[in-house]
C-alpha cells in the first residue's frame, strides 16, 4: 500500500508543491532516460529480419538463433570465463587494499589513493591503448590472462572504494581485543573484520562483475579470436550486420544487470 508523506506541521503549500515537482521531475528524466533502453526488448521478439518499427509479427526465433548459434555460444561462454575470473582477483586486491588503506597513516597516502582509483577517472581507450602497448611484446596480449588482469584492474577500485566505506563505521577495537586474546592476523580477519565488512565486499565485487562483463573497449585491443567476448560480439554484430539476435541478447542482458542491481540494493538494505 502506498503511503503518502508526512509533511511537518510548519510545512506550507509552496513546501508540499515543490516536494511533489522535484519527485515529479526526477521520475520523468529517469523514463527519459530508460526509454531507449526499453525500446530495445520488443525487438527481441519481432519475426523481422530488420530492426524497425512497427513490429509486423512475434516469434522467439532470434532467441532460438542466439542459443543455437556457435558464435554466441563462444562469446557467452567467454564472458563467463573472464568476468568471474576478473571478479575475484579484484576483490581480493581490492579488499586488501582498503584493510591496508583504513588501518595505517603515512605521508602519501592520498596519492596512492588516486593512483589506486585512477582505473574509474582514466579514459578507457587510453586504457585499451596502453595496456596493449605493455602487454603485446610480453605475450600477454591475445590471452584470457591478459584479458582478466586488465578487467580486475578495472574492476578493483569499485572494491576499494565500497569496503573503504564500509571500514569507515568499522570499530577497530575488535581487532585489537582479538590480537590480544592470542589470535593470528589472519584468523582476526576472517573471524572477525571480513563478516562485518562483507555486505561492501559483495557490493564491490558486483560492481566489478558487471564492469567486466560489460567491457568492449579494452577487450577490442587485447583479445583475440578466441576470446571474444558479448559485448565484443555485439559490437562487431553492429559493425557488420544489425540483426534483431542483437536485441536478444540485450534483453537478457537488461534482465542480468537488473537482477545485479536489485541484489546489490538488496545487500545495501541488510547492511542498514
Amino acid at each position: 500500500m502506498l503511503k503518502l508523506p508526512q509533511f511537518p506541521a510548519y510545512a506550507t503549500f509552496a513546501d508540499k508543491l515543490g516536494w511533489w515537482l522535484v519527485r515529479v521531475g526526477c521520475v520523468a528524466v529517469l523514463a527519459f532516460l530508460l526509454a531507449p533502453i526499453l525500446v530495445v526488448i520488443p525487438l527481441s521478439f519481432s519475426d523481422s529480419s530488420f530492426l524497425a518499427y512497427p513490429i509486423p509479427g512475434w516469434s522467439l526465433k532470434w532467441y532460438r538463433h542466439l542459443f543455437e548459434s556457435p558464435e554466441w555460444a563462444r562469446a557467452a561462454r567467454n564472458s563467463f570465463i573472464v568476468a568471474p575470473a576478473a571478479t575475484v582477483l579484484a576483490t581480493v586486491l581490492g579488499t586488501l587494499a582498503a584493510v591496508g588503506l583504513s588501518r595505517t597513516n603515512f605521508a602519501f597516502k592520498g596519492l596512492l589513493m588516486s593512483v589506486l582509483i585512477s582505473p574509474m577517472v582514466v579514459p578507457i581507450v587510453v586504457v585499451g591503448v596502453a595496456t596493449y602497448l605493455y602487454f603485446a611484446p610480453i605475450g600477454l596480449a591475445d590471452t584470457y590472462f591478459g584479458l582478466i588482469v586488465v578487467h580486475a584492474a578495472l574492476g578493483a577500485p569499485f572494491v576499494l572504494t565500497t569496503v573503504l566505506a564500509t571500514l569507515a563505521g568499522f570499530n577497530h577495537n575488535l581487532v585489537r581485543a582479538s590480537l590480544s586474546l592470542g589470535e593470528t592476523p589472519f584468523r582476526t580477519f576472517m573471524r572477525i573484520t571480513l563478516p562485518v565488512i562483507a555486505p561492501g565486499v559483495i557490493s564491490g565485487a558486483l560492481f566489478a562483475f558487471a564492469t567486466s562483463f560489460d567491457e568492449v573497449v579494452v577487450t577490442l585491443f587485447l583479445a583475440g579470436p578466441d576470446q571474444v567476448t558479448l559485448p565484443r560480439q555485439m559490437f562487431t554484430g553492429i559493425r557488420e550486420n544489425i540483426s534483431p539476435t542483437i536485441a536478444a541478447v540485450a534483453t537478457l542482458l537488461i534482465i542480468f544487470t537488473t537482477t545485479l542491481l536489485l541484489v546489490l540494493e538488496w545487500l545495501r538494505g541488510r547492511r542498514r
